[in-house]
């Protein structure tokens, strides 16, 4: 043996001296940590795929219940209406025009139908509804909430691919 062989192995321990392992109990908890790292990837890859589809019919859902109340009860919603009187018959136009491109925008996102393009288009609506919201009421709870879909919005609109679309 070469002298540089004999120094090398005098510094690892022997076989023999090392503790021996516990059962398979330790053995268990020896292939949890390699494990781990798997099921998060698996985990994050997982989310990664299926999150832009998430955001995409949650917003459509929300989209389609504000839609949906527009165009039911639209003498609620009138006094939303920027520059015009509450119960004149244009506030009432315009808040039906509004429920039915939200209604539209909710279906196309929903149903997965040129997503980029109803996400632009509804990010739009939505930065009209939080710029209306903040001059006539200032922040508020329900400004910042639509700031939030709105983001959703916004991040939609960069997202090339998404599961379950009918078109691309």
């Amino acid at each position: 043996m070469t002298p540089d062989k004999a120094r090398s192995s005098a510094r690892r321990p022997a076989a023999a001296a090392r503790p021996a392992a516990a059962g398979p109990a330790a053995a268990a908890s020896k292939a949890r940590p390699a494990a781990l790292p798997g099921l998060a990837e698996q985990a994050g890859q997982l989310a990664s795929d299926w999150a832009p589809t998430a955001g995409r019919v949650l917003l459509g859902l929300v989209l389609a219940w504000f839609g949906y109340h527009e165009l039911v009860q639209p003498s609620l919603w009138t006094g939303y209406v920027p520059l015009v009187s509450t119960s004149s018959s244009l506030a009432m136009l315009l808040v039906l025009a509004h429920g039915w491109l939200l209604l539209m925008l909710a279906v196309a996102m929903i149903a997965g139908l040129a997503v980029r393009a109803a996400a632009a288009v509804s990010a739009v609506l939505l930065l009209e509804i939080v710029i209306s919201l903040t001059v006539t009421g200032g922040l508020s709870d329900m400004t910042l909430r639509d700031v939030g879909v709105l983001g959703l919005a916004v991040c939609l609109t960069a997202v090339t691919r998404q599961r379950l679309v009918l078109s691309r």
